[in-house]
């Protein structure tokens, strides 16, 4: 079976990009691959987030993605920290990439122009998630348009030690998914939808009280004219509004677009559309709250299986570098 990894940070409540850009995806693809998904709670390391905040985001993101369908007894659900051969990968990758090219990370140069601190891993952190990667020869990476260019660095750095060092990586492919891959924020539809505090009109988080999300649909900033059409660079909050109902629905944007002569009812469709993605989202998680023991050991579960698979990768490694064998 093809092998499929993917990442999520813990930092702060999923949200409706979230879903529609990833996870629904991935539950999607349960029993079509070998599919691992981890909570990269090292990489939320860069933000700098208080300690007991971290250890209860964590948390809550693994029962979010359970709620949203992610059975673990159908994939390797796991918490990057409790597999200790990403950090050691991780060194090895920043070892195989120039500094020229983790400085062209677009993410990084938007991340630190707006941080008062930027840390040494925020710079290294695509090494990290290169190794997140190939730890588990991971065949497809399922992400978002905008981490493409992290997905063809994991490529390059694979390649490159490949040549080096003789056959020790899979090299992996990108995997964009055709709906809902790039959701924006409703309030300002040029930016991505995303948690910050600053963003908070203008997302829908999962847990969010469903008549707030009916509101901040009803408020979804749109354009002066009337017509709707699929049109992301002269028309990007209806356009923004079409990926979603799209998304949550499974149609093409640009054939929802015919369905619509108002902007009224294309908001009223897609808040009703949202709103009944995540109402049995919130039950299920709702019931996956009230046993966090539960989910801690699920969790431990996937990591041990996790560290398994990891650790072949490492044995390969340490011997095409020459290290001594432990």
């Amino acid at each position: 079976m093809t092998r499929v990894f993917s990442g999520i940070q813990p930092s702060g409540n999923l949200h409706l990009g979230s879903l529609l850009g990833a996870v629904r995806n991935w539950v999607t693809g349960l029993g079509e691959s070998d599919a691992l998904y981890c909570v990269v709670d090292l990489h939320a390391l860069t933000l700098r987030p208080d300690p007991a905040t971290l250890r209860s985001d964590t948390i809550r993101v693994a029962q979010a993605l359970m709620a949203c369908g992610l059975d673990p007894e159908q994939c390797t659900l796991f918490v990057q920290s409790h597999v200790p051969q990403h950090v050691e990968l991780g060194w090895i990758m920043e070892c195989t990439a120039s500094f020229g090219e983790l400085n062209r990370m677009v993410q990084f140069k938007d991340k630190s122009d707006r941080a008062e601190f930027v840390s040494a891993g925020l710079f290294t952190y695509p090494a990290l998630q290169a190794s997140d990667i190939l730890l588990y020869d991971t065949d497809e990476v399922p992400v978002g348009a905008d981490q493409r260019q992290h997905i063809e660095l994991t490529r390059d750095l694979a390649i490159r030690f490949n040549n080096r060092y003789g056959d020790t990586f899979v090299v992996p492919q990108h995997a964009i998914p055709p709906t809902g891959s790039r959701v924006m924020d409703l309030q300002n539809p040029g930016v991505k939808m995303s948690k910050s505090a600053d963003a908070a009109a203008g997302t829908i988080e999962l847990l969010e009280d469903l008549k707030s999300v009916e509101k901040k649909f009803k408020r979804a900033i749109t354009d002066s004219e009337s017509e709707v059409r699929y049109d992301v660079e002269a028309k990007p909050g209806i356009s923004n509004l079409l990926e979603i109902l799209g998304g949550a629905t499974g149609r093409k944007p640009a054939d929802l677009a015919n369905d619509y002569s108002q902007y009224g009812r294309l908001k009223v469709d897609a808040a009703d559309a949202v709103i009944e993605l995540l109402r049995p989202i919130q039950q299920r998680f709702a019931e996956l709250e009230g046993d966090p023991a539960e989910t801690a050991r699920l969790l431990s579960i996937g990591g041990e299986k996790a560290q398994s698979m990891a650790e072949q990768t490492m044995v390969r490694t340490r011997d095409a570098l020459g290290l001594l064998p432990r």
